[in-house]
C-alpha cells in the first residue's frame, strides 16, 4: 500500500525541493520553453496579448526565461536595444532563484515570486500561463491546473507539460484515461507527443476528482527523472 501524503509535507521532499528541471532553461535555443512548448512565448504574447499583457511561469526555477523577455528588445526599440517594456513578467517557484541576475532591479516588469504553486494566487489576470515540466513535483495536479485555468484572459492561453501516467486512484490504478477525457472535456487539448496540455481562454474548470494525497516515491516518468505520482478519488 503506498503511502500517501499532503501538500505541506510533499514540499519537504527531497524530489520536490531539490528539483533543477528549469534552473538552465532559457526563452529559446537548444534547452529553452520555445522548443519544450512548441512556440515561443513571448512571440506569442506579441500576437496575442492585450495592452498590457502578462505572462506567468509556474515552478519557473531561475527565471531565466522570463528574464531573457524582458531583456528582448522590442521591434521598435530593436535599433537602441533598449529593454522590453509593457508586459508583465511574473515566475512562481517553491525554492526561487538561488543565483538572481545582477540585473533584475533593472527589469522592473519582471516578478520573481518564492513560493509554493499550490497556496499562491495571482493578483491579475495572465494572457499566457506555463507550467513546463513542472506539474511533475506538484501534488494536485489538477488542482493547479483548474486554477490556472481561472487565472487566464479570455483569449488567455495556458500550456503546461502533463503526464497522464502520474495520476492514480487511491488503490494504484492509473486514472490516465478518465484524468485526460475529462479535460478534453472542459475544453483541454492534450498533444501527446509533447506531453502538453493547453487550453485556449480563460474559464472555471469543476473535474470530477476529489485530491487523495501523493507519492513523492512514484520514480521516473517520461523525463527520466524522478517525480511525484498524484492520487485522486
Amino acid at each position: 500500500m503506498v503511502r500517501l501524503i499532503g501538500d505541506s509535507e510533499l514540499t519537504a521532499s527531497p524530489v520536490v525541493a531539490n528539483s533543477t528541471m528549469n534552473r538552465e532553461r532559457g526563452l529559446d535555443g537548444v534547452n529553452s520553453y520555445a522548443r519544450e512548448l512548441g512556440f515561443d512565448p513571448l512571440d506569442w504574447l506579441t500576437e496575442h496579448g492585450g495592452t498590457t499583457p502578462g505572462w506567468l511561469d509556474l515552478c519557473s526555477g531561475e527565471g531565466r526565461a522570463l528574464v531573457e523577455a524582458a531583456r528582448r528588445p522590442a521591434s521598435e526599440a530593436a535599433r537602441t536595444g533598449a529593454p522590453r517594456a509593457g508586459v508583465e513578467l511574473t515566475g512562481v517557484d517553491l525554492v526561487g532563484p538561488l543565483a538572481p541576475p545582477p540585473d533584475l532591479a533593472a527589469l522592473p516588469h519582471v516578478r520573481l515570486v518564492t513560493a509554493a504553486v499550490a497556496d499562491w494566487a495571482p493578483e491579475r489576470s495572465y494572457d499566457l500561463i506555463t507550467c513546463v515540466h513542472g506539474l511533475h513535483y506538484l501534488g494536485d495536479q489538477l488542482g493547479v491546473i483548474a486554477r490556472a485555468a481561472s487565472w487566464l484572459t479570455p483569449n488567455g492561453r495556458f500550456a503546461a507539460h502533463f503526464d497522464p501516467e502520474s495520476v492514480r486512484r487511491p488503490d494504484g490504478s492509473g486514472a490516465a484515461r478518465a484524468v485526460v477525457a475529462a479535460l478534453r472535456a472542459a475544453g483541454f487539448e492534450y498533444r501527446a507527443r509533447r506531453h502538453l496540455l493547453v487550453l485556449d481562454g480563460g474559464r472555471k474548470v469543476v473535474l470530477p476528482f476529489g485530491y487523495a494525497g501523493a507519492d513523492p516515491a512514484a520514480g521516473p516518468n517520461y523525463t527520466g527523472q524522478p517525480a511525484v505520482g498524484s492520487y485522486y478519488r
